[in-house]
């Protein structure tokens, strides 16, 4: 009999009993070192067919503490850490909470007031004791060679930490932000922290220059539940609190802790917490960086961010993540963004049918959509629309197709976008925000970006001058016919 999947999980540890009980866990007793050794393993078993699994080496060289990585690297165990079967049951419940109908009476009024207000009802609370603070550690305690953080690869600038939770609040408003920036150690007590311009973490770094302050709070939990990790990546609206959102998504109030030498707070339940700060107007070297494009991205200049206290559980388990050329771990954390936030875009752009962005787009590269099309020129409609949206205004290409192309079948899509286009005719360019780690433009993220209209073209709808031939289908019928007959046909 199956295990039931639990909703939700109170830490990183009663995941990784779920998965150990699953046999989707593989614990690694041989000696590994943390510069590269992991990586090259975890890249070797992310890309395996019959071979993914998470994986926590309990003895890495000159640590006592083990690594949990690939935890989230499947569709199994990105659906499972969110309390689902699949991950188009997240579409699902998005869909239900945001569905734009108006009621029409009293209790559908009141029905609706209840689905709103599901959100709030998962505000984080806050506790006076945590386990992440079981130690902690001040001073000349503090130091990063305490951690076994990875060197992901060869020409990286050092080690990097690749799962933060890093978390500041906006100096004007007051609101919290958590998001995942990779944080590269300088020494035992400052590192890099890379929040690129179009991040929750900047716009706080902005604001506290605008207002003289010298040094801006910051604190880096590791850990915590894995609803708790997977918002931290989660490009949400502003205003939006990732740790309540994680509680939506765990279906449990997420436990806050204050921090012990800073004022701000920390998941309860995390493996580890860095607290300190950023003088908003420092800036050191930054990378080079082996990230998720495939390509190394160059070194820059980003914030500093200076350590003061360590704390953590007395036996904390370090967890993290390599990217690189995909599919990796990353992969699976962005596509449950896109299950998550198509009902948004349909919002939006009802239009909308289905919404791909594949693993060799890197995620903002590609964003394959396919549509209801019902007039002239919706194709670039939708288009203008998504460059429009959130972080969507960073995809450079949108390539858009009819409502019967399943756009998660890249072969099917390839096909159609191939026949039904004229380059001249069918391509849309246009100028404007890309990601701040596309290497190929000439300017830092500002670029071309290119649409591709594959939907078939229609003499009512496009003007267009002759008939579109029909697509080669079997009749139905036959079709059942074959199925039914087949064991008779003696063919394997």
């Amino acid at each position: 009999m199956t295990e039931r999947i639990p909703s939700s999980y109170k830490d990183l540890r009663e995941f990784i009993a779920y998965l150990d009980r699953r046999g989707q866990l593989r614990r690694i007793k041989a000696p590994v070192s943390n510069e590269l050794e992991i990586a090259e393993i975890t890249d070797r078993v992310s890309k395996s067919r019959d071979a993914n699994y998470a994986l926590l080496f309990e003895n890495v060289r000159g640590h006592s503490m083990p690594v949990l990585i690939n935890a989230l690297g499947s569709r199994e165990r990105m659906s499972w850490a969110l309390g689902l079967h699949d991950l188009e049951e997240l579409r699902e419940r998005m869909s239900s909470l945001v569905k734009p109908e108006v009621p029409a009476g009293l209790l559908e009024k009141l029905q609706k007031a209840g689905e709103l207000s599901e959100v709030l009802r998962y505000r984080p609370k806050t506790v006076t004791s945590a386990a992440c603070q079981e130690i902690v550690l001040t001073g000349e305690q503090v130091d990063l060679n305490r951690l076994p953080i990875l060197k992901c690869w060869p020409e990286d600038g050092g080690r990097y930490i690749t799962l933060p939770l890093v978390i500041s609040r906006d100096p004007l408003r007051g609101t919290r932000n958590v998001g995942m920036y990779r944080i590269q150690v300088y020494d035992r007590n400052t590192t890099g922290m890379h929040w690129q311009i179009h991040k929750g973490g900047t716009e706080h770094q902005r604001r506290a220059l605008e207002q003289g302050q010298q040094r801006m709070d910051v604190a880096v939990a590791l850990g915590g539940s894995p609803a708790c990790i997977y918002a931290g990546s989660a490009p949400l609206p502003p205003g939006i609190d990732e740790i309540m959102f994680a509680g939506w998504l765990g279906h449990e109030r997420v436990e806050m802790v204050k921090c012990k030498t800073i004022d701000l707070e920390v998941p309860a339940h995390a493996e580890i917490v860095l607290e300190g700060w950023v003088d908003p107007g420092e800036k050191r070297l930054e990378g080079p960086f082996g990230d998720h494009t495939g390509y190394y991205s160059l070194a820059d200049m980003y914030p500093v961010f200076h350590i003061q206290a360590i704390t953590m559980r007395s036996k904390p388990i370090y967890p993290t993540t390599i990217v690189g050329l995909p599919p990796q771990e990353d992969y699976w954390l962005g596509k449950a963004t896109e299950r998550l936030f198509l009902p948004l875009m349909q919002l939006v752009v009802p239009e909308i049918v289905d919404v791909n962005m594949p693993a060799e787009g890197v995620f903002h590269n590609l964003v394959i959509v396919s549509i209801k099309k019902r007039f002239p020129g919706q194709a670039r409609k939708v288009m203008y629309a998504l460059w429009g949206l959130m972080l969507l205004s960073l995809s450079k290409y949108i390539w858009v197709v009819d409502e019967d192309v399943d756009v998660q079948n890249l072969s099917e899509v390839l096909f159609h976008v191939t026949s039904n286009t004229d380059p001249r005719r069918d391509s849309v360019i246009v100028e404007g925000p890309l990601d701040a780690l596309d290497h190929a433009t000439d300017k830092f993220a500002y670029g071309a970006k290119m649409g591709l209209d594959a939907t078939r073209k229609r003499p009512d709808l496009d003007h267009f001058p002759h008939d579109w031939p029909n697509d080669i289908r079997m009749a139905p019928e036959v079709m059942g016919m074959v199925t039914r007959r087949w064991k008779e046909y003696g063919i394997s």
